[in-house]
């Protein structure tokens, strides 16, 4: 059985790929922390601040966070039982409930924004074009095909 040779990386390449994972770990590490402060889990936190933009339906929810839709219960039933979450009926299907932010919960998650120091003071030190060059070249990477539209 032949074996493909797979391209090599060149140098450079593999430095930004390790930035990029330097970045995302220290990002994931102090969300963690912020997270913690208000005695939530990393799961919760990203389940209360995505309700903080929008109710959304649980199968909604797993997909972003990318779970099984039981552990999005099990995350909902915790933070509506701190009153930081809450279940209605959907107004265009009442059959389908929907997780919203409470106000307090609203709270909570503008407070884990506000804790969130480590990219926002790195990315205060770029000028108004370098920051809308690195929103664009990120942009790209995460389009489905890695190129420019």
């Amino acid at each position: 059985m032949a074996t493909q040779k797979r391209p090599r990386i060149d140098p450079l390449t593999m430095e930004v790929v390790e930035l990029i994972g330097t970045v995302v770990a220290r990002y994931h590490d102090e969300y963690e922390d912020a997270a913690a402060e208000h005695a939530l889990t990393g799961a919760q936190a990203r389940l209360l601040s995505l309700l903080s933009l929008e109710p959304l339906p649980m199968r909604r929810l797993a997909q972003k966070l990318r779970c099984e839709p039981s552990n999005v219960t099990g995350i909902v039933d915790r933070l509506e039982a701190r009153g930081l979450v809450e279940r209605r009926p959907d107004p265009a299907d009442r059959r389908v409930k929907l997780a919203a932010a409470t106000t307090e919960g609203r709270t909570v998650a503008g407070g884990l924004r506000d804790s969130l120091k480590f990219a926002r003071e790195p990315l205060a030190g770029l000028s108004e074009q370098e920051r809308l060059t690195l929103r664009d070249l990120l942009s790209r990477m995460l389009e489905p095909d890695g190129t420019a539209g």
